[in-house]
């Protein structure tokens, strides 16, 4: 049967866009799939100065630009269109879209990850201008300022002991009265003299005209609202991977959702690769996020090699 396309990459975020330009440079009937715009979580980015060879910043819209020019330029198609389902037939799956169902081959997943928010007044507005979800993204641009972590977790206490490293001093909050964090973690956060916590405490707004100034916040335990003086807001209150489309094929998933690969990207279905942040990952970094979508066009290059070898016999 001959296939729409040989490779179907779904996202077109940093793993989407690097997979895409690899299976065109490949030689891989290549098209990119994205249901919003190219880029995902990067164009978050205001300042991206830690991605290899770039030693001036650049924002992460223009950097995810010259990526899909670079994948356009190999040949790779890109569509927008949301998709739907995914099934699998024999050696092809169909690909359920707004616009109509299309087969290949392979497919890789690079659906992301939401980061979850607070939804608090300020948040989305003042997203990449001192709000953000990566600490070791957009901390280096508020050192020796004070700033805000919200969050009780490993993650929160992970990255709060990061920008305690930066900052001149940290203000961590949780609205429980004690962390999720493991026991360890959370003992490493309260003894940091620069970390100072409050519990029960809760973001209420955040304000600045172009970037953040100050916060509003609100102790639960006390019922008292006050202000406090912050350059930026860190939120580490979890993420929702993207993960669906694998759950559907029968792809297994962690405990939090995010989906199980080996190192070649597989997932436990022959032809479905999974990279970026919807991938079971200890780091979820641009540049990681690209070598994986790299390693996973590879992967499925040789797997479709394999099966026309099949074909061939």
């Amino acid at each position: 049967m001959t296939t729409d396309r040989d490779l179907i990459v779904i996202g077109a975020g940093g793993a989407g866009l690097s997979a895409a330009q690899y299976g065109a440079r490949g030689n891989l009937r290549t098209l990119v799939l994205e249901e919003v715009s190219s880029g995902g979580q990067a164009l978050l980015i205001d300042g991206l100065e830690n991605y290899p060879g770039f030693p001036d910043p650049i924002n992460g819209y223009d950097f995810t630009r010259k990526m899909e020019e670079q994948a356009r330029k190999f040949g790779a198609e890109f569509e927008s269109s949301g998709v739907t389902a995914i099934t699998r037939d024999g050696n092809i799956f169909k690909v359920e879209t707004d616009k109509g169902a299309l087969t290949a081959s392979a497919v890789i997943l690079a659906t992301g990850a939401v980061h979850k928010s607070l939804g608090v007044p300020g948040e989305a507005e003042l997203a990449g201008h001192g709000v953000s979800y990566c600490a070791t993204c957009d901390g280096p641009f508020f050192k020796a300022r004070r700033m805000l972590v919200v969050g009780g977790g490993d993650a929160a206490c992970d990255e709060a002991m990061y920008l305690a490293n930066l900052a001149s001093g940290i203000l961590m909050i949780h609205r429980r009265d004690k962390f999720r964090a493991q026991k360890s973690l959370a003992a490493r956060v309260l003894a940091n003299p620069k970390i100072e916590v409050r519990f029960n405490t809760e973001l209420r707004k955040i304000e600045g005209e172009r970037v953040v100034t100050k916060v509003r916040l609100f102790d639960n335990s006390t019922r008292r609202e006050w202000e406090e003086q912050v350059a930026a807001v860190f939120v580490f209150i979890g993420s929702d991977p993207r993960s669906a489309l694998a759950a559907s094929l029968g792809a297994p998933l962690d405990d939090v959702g995010y989906v199980i690969t080996n190192e070649r990207m597989e997932t436990s279905v022959p032809g479905l690769y999974a990279a970026g942040d919807v991938r079971a990952s200890p780091f979820r970094q641009l540049v990681v996020a690209a070598s994986e979508g790299a390693i996973a066009a590879h992967a499925a290059g040789q797997y479709i090699d394999e099966l026309m070898g099949e074909k061939y016999l």
